[in-house]
């Protein structure tokens, strides 16, 4: 059943239909196979670990890909509890939403100022922050770890907050400055002119503007901070653990005597908030994407 209305032409036009050829129906079937093995790439693993997190260790050496003789929910429990990942859970939703919601307040009002402002040193520090996202993180550790101990900030999540929000401004700004350029400049014109400011302006008739792409950068920025390793095991090593931290610490705790079962629930604990985000924006995600090739 074809998505187009099917309408006859006007009376003295001839009908024309557009026939596909042979290197259309080439590309579109390539396009096709290759879409189903990268799903099949990137679905399977998942299904893999969900359908794991309910078997013992020895169902899963046993049999990887059968299902579970019987499905043992106490697998969460003990990742929950004994594991410590319920209190990393909660650490990571404090220090991320706290990050999250910071980074997109400066990111948000750096990009427009920015983007909507001529000012001496403006194109100097759009470089700047351009030149950040092309930093390792690596590289930055032993030097935040010098100004956080020095700032007793070291092992606190107040420091891990200033460090994530640091990290994620550089992109943020970079993501959200064509978006508030491309904005018409008579809709900011004709609110000064009804005598709003810029602050008015700017949170109420100009960031709702830009939501597609506030919510799209909001989704990259809580992937980068949630699934983030390197930089809570450096300077966050005997403070309270994310759920990075727990889940290599469980992992290893034991050796070659892991409980894997109880793992692969505790790596399914850390995969379901970030489908639950992707599944709340994914609207506005295409809509930014689709805003982005239309310009």
């Amino acid at each position: 059943m074809s998505i187009l209305n099917k309408t006859k032409a006007p009376e003295g036009h001839v009908e024309r239909r557009a026939e596909s050829t042979t290197s259309d129906r080439v590309v579109a079937g390539s396009s096709h196979v290759v879409l189903i093995l990268w799903s099949a790439i990137v679905v399977l693993p998942l299904l893999w670990t969900f359908m794991s997190s309910f078997k013992t260790s020895a169902e899963i050496f046993a049999s990887p890909f059968a299902l579970p003789s019987v499905w043992r929910f106490d697998n969460y429990t003990r990742a929950w509890t004994e594991a410590g990942i319920g209190q990393a859970f909660g650490n990571s939703l404090m220090l991320v939403g706290a990050s999250l919601v910071l980074v997109m307040l400066l990111g948000a009002m750096s990009a427009y100022v920015l983007a909507r402002f001529r000012f001496w040193g403006n194109r100097f520090i759009y470089i700047l922050l351009l030149a950040g996202n092309t930093f390792p993180v690596f590289l930055a550790m032993v030097p935040l770890f010098k100004m956080l101990e020095r700032m007793h900030l070291l092992n606190t999540l107040f420091g891990l907050i200033l460090t994530y929000v640091g990290f994620a401004l550089a992109f943020t700004v970079f993501f959200l400055h064509s978006f508030f350029k491309n904005l018409p400049g008579e809709i900011a014109e004709a609110a000064a002119i009804d005598g709003a400011g810029e602050w008015r302006t700017f949170f109420q008739i100009m960031l709702p503007m830009a939501k597609p792409g506030l919510a799209s950068v909001a989704i990259f920025n809580f992937l980068g901070l949630w699934n983030q390793f390197l930089i809570p095991v450096t300077i966050n090593a005997a403070g309270p653990k994310v759920l990075s931290q727990s889940l290599a610490a469980f992992a290893q705790q034991m050796g070659y005597a892991v409980d894997f079962g109880a793992l692969f629930a505790a790596v399914t604990i850390t995969v379901i908030p970030v489908l639950v985000v992707y599944i709340i924006f994914q609207r506005q995600l295409q809509g930014s994407v689709s805003q982005g090739t239309s310009r």
